[in-house]
């Protein structure tokens, strides 16, 4: 596939962005934001877990991803790696209890597919958590110019938005029942993010967005 060429071929460019004072405040933030609904769990995975970073953080034991060169990170940061499609996740049903995508929803072909699987590889209660850029947002506007002018993975980045997103768990069998924003200011690549806040609910104007949606059915909690 043509993102596992890409993150392969660009594994460290793509880690080392987080150690840059830019991607280090969005990646602490995004932590931050995903503990803020972060249920407890047993037995967890990030489905396109890329060089671990989240998993690692989040004490999230399992990573799947399509990049050989981006697993070899994650296990050095303490994964259990498995190569696999999300697409067709080599699992079996009701392996895991929680299960964690963070941004990769913009990559994956068809991101409505990988998420009848999150629901087939859930037990019944299970949650998942995704984090998002979601379309209508600034950053994605700021993220599809870069990709315009020919970034390697923005270029190849598709962007949805919150009701999209919303109708395509909804059409796995998966509820939502939280929601948080952040990363509440315009990107400036030249300095680290200033505005701290993670508020509840959904705010069209953040960067990123945390959505916790369960397999069973869930009071839709998605207000200011």
């Amino acid at each position: 596939m043509k993102v596992g060429k890409v993150f392969d071929r660009l594994a460290w460019r793509y880690d080392s962005w987080y150690e840059k004072p830019f991607g280090r405040s969005i990646y602490e933030l995004e932590v931050e934001a995903i503990k803020r609904v972060l249920p407890s769990f047993g037995r967890g995975v990030e489905v396109g877990v890329g060089t671990g970073r989240f998993a690692s953080a989040l004490g999230i034991q399992f990573g799947l991803d399509i990049s050989f060169s981006e697993l070899s990170i994650a296990r050095y940061r303490g994964i259990i790696v498995v190569l696999g499609d999300a697409h067709e996740m080599p699992f079996l049903h009701n392996a895991f209890d929680l299960e964690l995508i963070v941004v990769s929803i913009c990559f994956f072909e068809h991101p409505d597919v990988v998420l009848k699987e999150v629901s087939r590889t859930l037990v019944p209660g299970g949650h998942v958590i995704l984090g998002l850029v979601l379309a209508e947002s600034p950053w994605a506007v700021f993220y599809r110019e870069k990709g315009r002018r020919g970034h390697p993975f923005y270029s190849i980045a598709r962007f949805y938005s919150f009701s999209q997103v919303v109708n395509m768990l909804s059409s796995s069998g998966l509820s939502v029942n939280a929601v948080v924003s952040t990363l509440l200011e315009l990107p400036f690549e030249g300095r680290s993010v200033r505005d701290r806040r993670i508020l509840e609910g959904y705010i069209p104007e953040a960067g990123f967005t945390v959505i916790r949606a369960v397999s069973e059915p869930g009071k839709l909690n998605i207000g200011r």
